[in-house]
């Protein structure tokens, strides 16, 4: 490509608008083109890229001869419209989940390979200056061998959209929601080990799922046994009783010392993260920190570097085949 990619975005609500105004920050990309139907969304777009167009939908954009597209709708329609833009030869940055199935996500990955086109998806949390602390200790192996992962992701309000509740429309609920971020902070923290089990139970409403399809799941936990013998422990909810608007934590333990990623009073952007030795501790990083729009500015920079597709696509699908997996499917 020659001079900046041209990306378009295709939903440019709160999450839009915020990877929107991430990217172009970098001043890498130029933001071209919008498509969003709500018309004070649309106007609020476009305060930030003045210069850009509003399209109408997908087929819009896929005209406007993007290098990239932006995806911030409904997850059901994420991998059809991932594969769409793909498929015309544009780059994909998408919300997540990729797909409410292994087999959508594993199909996004394949047209992003036959394209040779840069795949990403908004696992942001990655970004965030405590994982990044808390990774190198890992792959350092200075925790010792690692024996115990937890991780929670409580939310006490639940999303406000009636599309998360509809389990055709949404995959899941909660741990499709809030879950996928835990169990890919799980895998890409160690390096994406095998996943040798998985064992899980869902609730809605307090009640056992049990089967049913008619319903999502508002409190969900899970076990998975790694490769090596480490196991994680996982547990995501709306609406729950748990004294605060978040709970958000990921603890990692080893035979020489542990490490965590905590929010601090609930936020659900403040985080604090902790080295431990014995009963003492090390802070390795603190508030304020500006993280949710890094995975967006980094697929920018890529892009704009001219990366295409990567094996590191393949592993969106091992995160999507726990979750399969989570859900007993």
């Amino acid at each position: 490509m020659s001079g900046k990619p041209r990306i378009g975005f295709l939903g440019v609500g709160w999450i839009g608008r915020h990877r929107m105004q991430a990217m172009l920050a970098t001043g890498l990309v130029d933001a071209v083109a919008i498509a969003e139907p709500s018309e004070d969304m649309a106007a609020e777009a476009l305060k930030l890229a003045p210069a850009a167009r509003r399209v109408d939908g997908l087929d819009g954009l896929l005209a406007e001869n993007l290098d990239g597209i932006v995806i911030a709708t409904p997850s059901a329609l994420h991998a059809e419209q991932s594969i769409a833009a793909l498929e015309h030869g544009v780059a994909v940055f998408c919300q997540k989940p990729l797909g409410r199935t292994a087999r959508e996500a594993a199909a996004v990955v394949a047209a992003a390979e036959r394209a040779d086109r840069l795949l990403g998806v908004d696992f942001s949390y990655r970004h965030t200056a405590g994982m990044q602390a808390i990774r190198p200790l890992l792959d350092q192996g200075a925790l010792g061998r690692l024996f115990a992962i937890d991780l929670v992701f409580h939310n006490a309000y639940g999303p406000d959209k009636a599309w998360f509740y509809d389990p055709a429309q949404s995959g899941g609920g909660c741990v499709m929601d809030l879950g996928v971020h835990l169990v890919d902070l799980a895998l890409w923290s160690l390096g994406f080990p095998d996943v040798v089990d998985v064992s899980s139970n869902l609730f809605a409403g307090g009640e056992p799922l049990a089967g049913r399809t008619d319903v999502v799941e508002d409190y969900a936990v899970a076990t998975i046994t790694l490769a090596g013998g480490a196991t994680v422990r996982l547990a995501c909810s709306w609406r729950l009783n748990a004294g605060a608007d978040a709970v958000i934590a990921a603890d990692f333990y080893g035979t020489g010392g542990g490490a965590a990623l905590r929010n601090v009073c609930g936020s659900f952007y403040d985080f604090t993260a902790e080295r431990f030795h014995g009963t003492a501790r090390e802070t390795l990083a603190s508030p304020p920190d500006e993280w949710g729009g890094r995975a967006a500015a980094d697929w920018a920079a890529r892009l704009a570097a001219g990366e295409r597709y990567g094996a590191d696509a393949v592993r969106l699908v091992e995160v999507a085949r726990v979750l399969d997996r989570i859900y007993r499917r």
